[in-house]
Parts: C-alpha cells; structure tokens; sequence
C-alpha cells in the first residue's frame, strides 16, 4: 500500500501547504466586496484555529508543531492574497465586466436552447457549484466586454456551441 494513503507521517516530514486557487502570474487578484469578506472571515477562522492550537495542551509536540506549521503556511499564503486584493465594486450596467451575473442562452450546439446563469467573480470566490465562475475561466473571458443580444463562440469539450447574452445584472455590491 502506498505510503499516501498511510496517516502514519513522520515527524521530520516535510509540511505540505495547500494551495490557494490558481491566479495566472502578472495577473491582478480582482475581488468582489463579497470575495474579499470571504477571505477576511477566513483569516479569522485560522487565526482562531491558530491560537486555540497554540493554547491547547496536546501530548503530541510533534503532531502540535505540524499542525502550527501547516496554520503558518495558510495564514501566510491568505495574508499574500488578501494584500494583492484588489476591490472591483463599480460597473458600467450594458456590458459584461467582473461582478456581473449574466445569462447565456445556447443557440447553437449539443445544448441548444439552454440557458446558463453564473456570477464573474475573483479566483478565490470562484465556485462553478454555486454559479461563482472565476474571471480567468474561458467562457468569462469570452464574454467580457459583451452586451446583451451579442452572440459569443465557445469551444466546448461537446464541440463549438454559440452563447448568446440575455441578462447583465450587477448585484454583489
């Protein structure tokens, strides 16, 4: 059995650090208002989690010590993003920008006469589940600086699907 499926870590094991969401280098780390309070609320859930730790009498040094390191890492990584933050919070109301939550309907493709809804958001707020899609994605990209009633070509894994845009709405202020 791989040794990646094991919980059994040694102390002198490296800290792996997760990695925050992909922001492609020289690119500025847009936010929403909502994006950048949901990193805020998260800096404090891990200072929180931080200090309990640090408070906390585990028998494990070692364990205790990786644990503190990992916390150091995420804070420091957040801290990084938070600063590079930069608060996109005013719009022109006809055309597609960051913020904007817009409507696509397929008219031509596997997927004629679909419609999709998501909300152009900041890589760390991205969330395709939720309709939270990053600016760096393709079909943000693709439809950026778009109006409604202009048809956008996509290139889809199902083949080229024709997007036309029915809504702007710019609501997370």
């Amino acid at each position: 059995m791989s040794s990646a499926f094991l919980k059994n870590e040694t102390a002198d094991a490296p800290v792996v650090i997760p990695a925050r969401a992909p922001l492609p280098p020289g690119v500025t780390n847009y936010v929403t208002p909502r994006g950048l309070a949901l990193l805020r609320d998260e800096m404090i859930e891990l200072e929180t989690e931080h200090a309990h730790l640090q408070a906390s009498e585990v028998p494990d040094g070692n364990e205790r010590s990786r644990q503190l390191a990992l916390l150091n890492g995420q804070i420091s990584n957040l801290n990084q993003r938070i600063s590079s933050a930069r608060v996109v919070d005013s719009h022109p109301q006809d055309e597609v920008r960051f913020g904007a939550t817009v409507v696509l309907k397929t008219q031509k493709g596997k997927s004629a006469g679909s419609e999709r809804r998501f909300t152009i958001v900041g890589v760390d707020e991205a969330d395709a589940s939720l309709g939270f899609i990053a600016f760096t994605a393709p079909i943000a990209r693709a439809i950026q600086g778009k109006r409604v009633g202009d048809a956008v070509p996509l290139r889809t894994l199902q083949g080229e699907e024709i997007l036309e845009i029915t809504a702007i709405r710019y609501e997370m202020e």
